[in-house]
C-alpha cells in the first residue's frame, strides 16, 4: 500500500508506537501521534517533526485521518475509535502493517501462534528449532522484537506470537501455519460479550492460513469454517500429533518419535507445547532431527511452571505467568506430587469466572492460600481449605513452617499481578527469592 500523502495517526507510543513512527518516516510520511498517557514511554525518542497529543484521544485528529494505527491496548470499542470507524477511517495495528510488507515479498514463511496459554513457550521453541536448522528466522510480535523491526533483516521465516488484541486489527496475515493452542476465558474485561467474542478475535489467525493447527482436545480452536484438509491436529490423547500417556512418547500418526524423558521441560501441558512445536516445524519444512535435538536442550522460560527451589524434598514451582484461569488449570492438570500441595492464588482476576478450577481442588491434600485484590472471591472455591491473607509474602512465610518432604508449593495465581506488583515477572522473582529465604 502506498501511504504517500496520507494523513496517518498512530495511537500509543512505547516501543511498538515508535516502530510504527519510524516505519512511516522511512517512507517519507510524517504521522501524528496520540497517547492517552501524559508522560508516555518513548516520548524523548520521538522525531521532532512528529506532532503529538497527550492525555486523551483527540477526536478531530482521528476523524481527519486516512489511516489510524492503534495500539493493541486500545479496544476497538472505544467510543472515539468507533466514531472514526463509522466515518470510514481504516483502523489497523502494527501486525497488519508488517503483514502487508511481507506479502509484497512473496517468498517468506510465517508461523503464527496464539492461544490463551503456552503461546510464548511454543513461539520461542519454534524459533529455536528454525534457528538450529540454519534458516534465518525472526521471532517477535507479542514477545521479543516488535514486528516492524523484524523487517530490518531479510529473514526467510517469521515466527510470531499474536494476542487476541493484535489479531483484532489484522486482516492481511497469510500464515504458512497458524495455530490457536487453546481457548480459555481471559480478558473478559475487554470482551463484554464473553468467550464467543474472545474466540472470534483469536479465530482471525486462520483466515488466510495454508495450514491450521488445531487442538484436538479443545473444540473452540477448530476454524469457524469447520474442519477441512488444511487442518492438522495435536492433543494429549488424540490427533495427528499426540502423546502416548503410558510411555510418555510423542506420537506422529500413531508412531512413537520422541521420548519426553529426554526433555528438560516438565508437565503434561509442556508436552502438548512440544507436540505443537513439532507440528509447526514439520509444516515449515524443518528436518525432524533438528527438532528433536532442540527439544532435548530447551529448558523452558522463566515464570512458566519453573522449578525455582528444591530443598529437603519440597519443590517450589513458579508459574507466575499463569495470569488466567486456563493457565492455572493447565498447571494443576500437569502437576504430579506425592505429599501436600500448597497453592497460591491471587491478584486481579480481570472479571474472570474462577469456578472451572473447582474440580482440580477437591483432594484433601490441597490447601489454598489466597491473596491480593480478589482473595475473597478465590477463597470461595474451597472455603474449608483456604487461608486468606493480604500478600503473597504472608502466605509463603506461613507455608514455610508447614511443608514436609514430597510437598509442593505452587504459585499459579490465575490472576494478573498489577494490584500488588509491577508485572508477573516481579511477582515470580519475589516468589523465587522468598522461597529460598523462608525454606533455608
Amino acid at each position: 500500500m502506498n501511504y504517500q500523502g496520507k494523513n496517518i495517526v498512530i495511537i500509543g507510543l512505547g516501543i511498538t508506537g515508535l516502530s510504527c513512527v519510524n516505519y512511516f518516516l522511512a517512507q517519507g510520511v510524517i504521522p501524528k501521534v496520540i497517547d492517552t498517557r501524559t508522560e508516555p514511554a518513548g516520548l524523548d525518542k520521538l522525531d521532532k517533526r512528529v506532532a503529538y497529543h497527550l492525555g486523551s484521544l483527540r477526536l478531530d485528529w482521528l476523524l481527519e485521518a486516512d489511516l489510524i494505527v492503534s495500539s493493541p491496548g486500545i479496544a476497538l470499542a472505544t467510543p472515539e475509535l468507533q466514531k472514526a470507524a463509522e466515518q470510514g477511517v481504516e483502523i489497523v495495528g502494527d501486525i497488519e502493517l508488517f503483514c502487508r510488507e511481507v506479502n509484497k515479498l512473496g517468498n517468506k514463511k510465517i508461523a503464527a501462534i496464539t492461544g490463551a496459554n503456552g503461546k510464548t513457550t511454543v513461539t520461542t521453541l519454534v524459533g529455536e528449532i528454525v534457528k538450529a536448522s540454519g534458516i534465518s528466522v525472526g521471532v517477535g510480535g507479542n514477545i521479543g522484537q516488535d514486528a516492524l523491526s523484524l523487517l530490518e533483516h531479510d529473514y526467510d521465516i517469521y515466527v510470531l506470537e499474536l494476542s487476541s488484541f493484535q489479531l483484532e486489527t489484522t486482516s492481511s496475515l497469510k500464515a504458512t501455519v497458524a495455530t490457536i493452542l487453546n481457548i480459555t476465558e481471559d480478558h473478559m474485561d475487554r470482551y463484554p460479550l464473553g468467550i464467543a467474542q474472545y474466540t472470534a478475535a483469536k479465530q482471525r489467525i486462520y483466515h488466510q492460513a495454508m495450514h491450521c493447527l488445531i487442538n484436538a482436545d479443545d473444540p473452540l480452536t477448530v476454524p469457524e469454517t469447520g474442519f477441512s484438509d488444511r487442518c492438522i491436529e495435536f492433543g494429549l490423547h488424540q490427533g495427528d500429533y499426540s502423546l502416548d500417556t503410558r510411555y510418555q512418547h510423542l506420537l506422529v500418526d500413531g508412531e512413537a518419535v520422541f521420548d519426553t524423558a529426554d526433555m528438560q521441560l516438565i508437565g503434561l501441558h509442556n508436552y502438548t507445547n512440544a507436540l505443537a512445536a513439532l507440528a509447526i516445524a514439520d509444516k515449515l519444512g524443518i528436518d525432524r532431527a533438528v527438532t528433536y535435538s532442540v527439544l532435548k536442550q530447551f529448558k523452558g522460560l522463566p515464570h512458566r511452571f519453573e522449578l525455582v527451589h528444591e530443598h529437603r524434598g519440597v519443590r517450589w514451582i513458579n508459574d507466575s505467568k499463569a495470569t488466567n484461569v486456563g493457565s492455572t488449570e493447565a498447571a494443576l492438570r500437569s502437576l504430579v506430587y506425592q505429599g501436600h500441595l500448597y497453592l497460591l492464588l491471587g491478584g486481579d482476576g480481570k472479571a474472570a469466572d474462577f469456578s472451572p478450577l473447582i474440580p482440580y481442588l477437591q483432594k484433601d491434600n490441597i490447601t489454598i492460600y489466597s491473596f491480593g485484590r480478589d482473595r475473597q472471591l478465590l477463597a470461595k472455591l474451597k472455603p474449608e481449605s483456604t487461608v486468606v491473607v493480604e500478600t503473597m509474602a504472608e502466605a509463603m512465610k506461613e507455608i514455610a513452617t508447614k511443608v514436609k518432604p514430597d510437598d509442593v508449593v505452587l504459585l499459579s495465581p490465575a490472576c494478573a499481578s498489577l494490584d500488588q506488583f509491577k508485572n508477573y515477572v516481579e511477582r515470580g522473582n519475589v516468589f523465587a527469592q522468598l522461597a529460598k529465604e523462608f525454606d533455608a
